[in-house]
């Protein structure tokens, strides 16, 4: 059988999102449960559909910490940002 190979293609994407809580998104999967972290959900006109985070964007770095993929970890460095969240993705 012959060989074949494929170019996986995605993005990174930084976005920052000001006001502070409620942000508008929510998270599942980590590391806890064998997944990656992912939005699964944006709440219409929140703050996270402002800078166009997406269903299925898989959450990287929050703050500038990389992540491990705790579920945890995320929650507690989203939950620690007042006036600002700044979030890679990839997606």
């Amino acid at each position: 059988s012959e060989s074949k190979w494929f170019l996986l293609s995605f993005q990174l994407i930084a976005v920052s999102l000001c006001g502070g809580a409620p942000w508008g998104f929510t998270l599942r999967g980590g590391r806890e449960h064998g997944e990656p972290l992912i939005i699964t959900k944006v709440e219409e006109g929140s703050k996270a559909a402002a800078v166009r985070l997406q269903a299925g964007d898989e959450l990287i770095n929050i703050n500038d910490v990389p992540l491990s993929g705790y579920r945890q970890e995320a929650i507690c460095l989203v939950k620690g940002s007042h006036k600002t969240l700044t979030l890679v993705v990839k997606r």
